[in-house]
């Protein structure tokens, strides 16, 4: 996709962080943009930046409070955007996320159900809703394209953040399979893949619904405090909203915002290789010893990431909650 102007965009987690960052960018592209977020305060003030930033209209701006998780609600929000601007989105962008730290054998139903009812089933939610809508309303005619913000955290399992990863590599499979179904139809697939982002992901502990508050996982104050500042180090949402654009515009199904997007990729692929045989399994312990001894002696770390290691053990961040009895405390993730 590559002509935006007088277009329909629908970003949702779009009040903050990377969706505000990519309502920013969109908008000014010349799209009418619909946000959409579950903070009617947030979404207040996300119109008057974005008109700000990208000088479009009020009236080109349209800021929707939804639970993504509601299908009853998240269909109303489609229909608002048809009612509104005349038609569904030509670029659907599903940014929405949230996310916590812990060990995955401390896990709860309720730290899978949260996670993953955001991460994934809200994704699979907007999939239903729209892609029928954009198809029927655009195939054939014009350029369409459906993204989602996921995360270089779905490229493979992570011992601390399992529910995550899990919703992030199902959201990458999934827009590989939209891309190959949806090419007939004139409609491209994306999946955005950053690392760190300069947003307010660090504070949806604070607004886990009461619903899934037995969480496994050590969530104190200082807990949160800690990934306040690491989040603080992480790639500004305009930004990565412009390599965001430029990979859509470019046709890509996997977004990797870094200038070294090849070879980390290829790193990740050569790990799935090595835990396919004996001889891999190996080299891939033969690594873990190797970094694990120059960690011993290595100074401090710098740049993004040296905040959870120079104050992650301190404070317990990515443990578990400490009544829980069959998890190792002692093992270090950080």
């Amino acid at each position: 996709m590559k002509d935006f102007a007088g277009k329909i965009a629908f970003i949702t987690g779009g009040a903050a962080g990377a969706g505000l960052g990519q309502a920013k960018v969109f908008s000014k592209a010349g799209m009418r943009v619909a946000i959409a977020d579950l903070r009617q305060d947030a979404l207040d003030r996300a119109v008057g930046e974005i008109a700000a930033y990208s000088g479009a209209k009020a009236s080109d701006i349209l800021a929707i409070r939804v639970d993504l998780t509601d299908r009853a609600d998240y269909t109303s929000a489609a229909d608002r955007v048809e009612e509104v601007f005349g038609g569904p989105p030509h670029l659907l962008i599903q940014t929405a996320g949230v996310n916590s730290f812990g060990p995955a054998e401390a896990s709860t139903f309720d730290d899978y159900d949260w996670v993953m009812g955001v991460c994934l089933g809200a994704v699979v939610n907007g999939l239903v809703i729209f892609v029928p809508r954009m198809i029927k309303a655009y195939a054939g005619k014009t350029q369409c394209h459906i993204a989602v913000t996921s995360s270089m955290g779905g490229w493979g399992g992570c011992a601390t953040t399992a529910p995550y990863s899990a919703a992030k590599a199902a959201v990458n499979n999934l827009m590989e399979s939209y891309y190959m179904a949806l090419r007939p139809y004139g409609i491209g697939a994306s999946s955005l893949c950053p690392m760190n982002i300069n947003s307010d992901i660090w504070a949806t502990e604070l607004r886990r619904p009461e619903k899934y508050k037995d969480s496994g996982y050590n969530t104190t104050e200082d807990v949160i405090e800690v990934l306040r500042e690491h989040v603080s180090t992480g790639i500004d949402p305009v930004e990565l909203a412009e390599r965001f654009k430029k990979g859509i515009e470019e046709g890509l199904v996997y977004i990797i915002p870094y200038p070294v997007a090849y070879e980390i990729v290829s790193r990740e692929h050569e790990r799935i290789r090595n835990y396919t045989s004996a001889e891999g399994m190996a080299k891939e312990e033969a690594k873990e010893k190797f970094v694990a001894e120059k960690m011993k002696d290595a100074p401090p770390p710098v740049g993004d990431g040296a905040v959870l290691f120079t104050k992650g053990g301190k404070v317990g961040f990515a443990k578990a909650r400490s009544d829980l009895d069959w998890v190792d405390q002692s093992h270090k993730f950080v």
